[in-house]
């Protein structure tokens, strides 16, 4: 079969390591720093890019290979570099192109940390940025674009407001003005949502979310052209920040799933907001595949499902959100999300809590917010808990 054409799902499952003269099935872990030359020559042409091969677990592994080979294809992508971290993905698709006196145009609506790497720790470098809000229209992303201005960043759905972003204007726009489009593709999964269909040069991935989907691997990965991959791969190389290959085994293997996790996760989400949206007690509920969402036109439009995560707000404000949390007897209360089990995080007091309240209130956070990453139990038993917790917080 033309590989090509291959389905998503056959993709995610079939693409593969080399197998070995072991003749395993599935592929094994390398769990190698190195890799053995099998002359001088060899090793020359390595060194030198002249021919492709492994050297250093650092530069590159069959685990870590195999894993961005499927996301390659997965996102439509040329080629891709992984990662220890999300976070160390954002940073290096970011940092790998900008020098002193670059501006980057961003999203407003952002995780806490990529905000941290734009507000704190770009600044000391001399590199300037500029916030958008998401639901302002194209001309007030083209007027803030400056001479200097090399990269747009977003992410869309945003965490955690589920804002969304319509990412073939703002492709276009990085076209017309010769800037690198990047996007944060964390949410949607190559599943839900491929950026490089409309446009982006450059999407980024925190791979512990939902692609290994179980809480267990942390991992990121960095997908674009070739060319612009260079500089990705240099920068990684060079400073280190390497997937293990245990992790990429992991998230490697995960990718089988994603499909069929992500169904269940949507089917389960949609239910869950609608469930939500006409509790008493509930004030709002955020969810990109509900007709009540700002976007959901544009959601239908560029995403395949709505995604797993559903945000609400109880009446009540920040203490009755407390109450709420606490007293949860199933789900989880931690910060992770794209979990088989169900999580619920309160934003303002932990992963976005660096923020100040001007600048949560500007992407939507309100004390009281709630963020619910839905996962695979039943259906009923996630409800059940959710209503006994709500009536405990009264």
């Amino acid at each position: 079969m033309d590989k090509k054409n291959q389905h998503f799902e056959t993709k995610a499952v079939r693409i593969q390591s080399e197998t070995s003269q072991h003749r395993e099935h599935s592929v094994p872990i390398y769990a190698t720093s190195s890799f053995v030359f099998q002359d001088a020559e060899q090793a020359r042409a390595l060194f030198a890019d002249e021919e492709e091969g492994n050297i250093y677990t650092r530069f590159s592994n069959p685990n870590n290979n195999e894993f961005v080979d499927k996301l390659c294809a997965l996102e439509e992508t040329e080629d891709g570099v992984a990662t220890a971290s999300g976070m160390s993905a954002m940073f290096i698709s970011m940092a790998a192109f900008l020098r002193s006196g670059d501006h980057i145009l961003a999203s407003r609506s952002l995780f806490g940390s990529t905000h941290q790497i734009l507000t704190q720790l770009f600044p000391r470098w001399g590199i300037t940025h500029t916030y958008v809000n998401v639901h302002a229209p194209l001309e007030v992303w083209e007027r803030n674009i400056q001479a200097n201005t090399k990269m747009i960043f977003v992410e869309t759905p945003s965490n955690p407001g589920l804002d969304l972003i319509d990412l073939e204007a703002l492709g276009k726009l990085s076209r017309q003005h010769n800037i690198i489009f990047n996007v944060d593709n964390c949410f949607a999964t190559p599943y839900l949502q491929n950026p490089a269909r409309w446009g982006a040069h450059i999407v980024t991935h925190s791979a512990t979310k939902f692609i290994d989907g179980q809480g267990r691997a942390i991992g990121g990965a960095v997908l674009g052209t070739k060319a612009l991959m260079q500089e990705v791969r240099f920068l990684a190389r060079h400073t280190g920040p390497a997937l293990s290959p245990f992790n990429g085994w992991i998230l490697s293997k995960s990718l089988e799933t994603l499909a069929v996790r992500m169904e269940k996760h949507c089917e389960h989400a949609l239910a869950l907001s609608e469930f939500l949206e006409n509790h008493e007690e509930v004030i709002h509920v955020n969810y990109p595949f509900l007709p009540s969402h700002p976007q959901y036109t544009l959601a239908k439009k560029q995403m395949r499902l709505g995604g797993g995560l559903v945000t609400f707000e109880l009446k009540g404000g920040v203490e009755r959100g407390k109450r709420f949390l606490n007293a949860l007897k199933m789900l989880s209360f931690t910060a992770n999300l794209g979990d088989t089990r169900t999580i619920a995080t309160h934003p303002a007091s932990t992963t976005h809590s660096k923020l100040s309240d001007e600048e949560r209130a500007a992407v939507g956070i309100t004390p009281g917010l709630v963020r619910i990453s839905v996962g695979l139990e039943h259906l009923e038993d996630i409800k059940t808990d959710l209503v006994q917790a709500i009536e405990h917080s009264r």
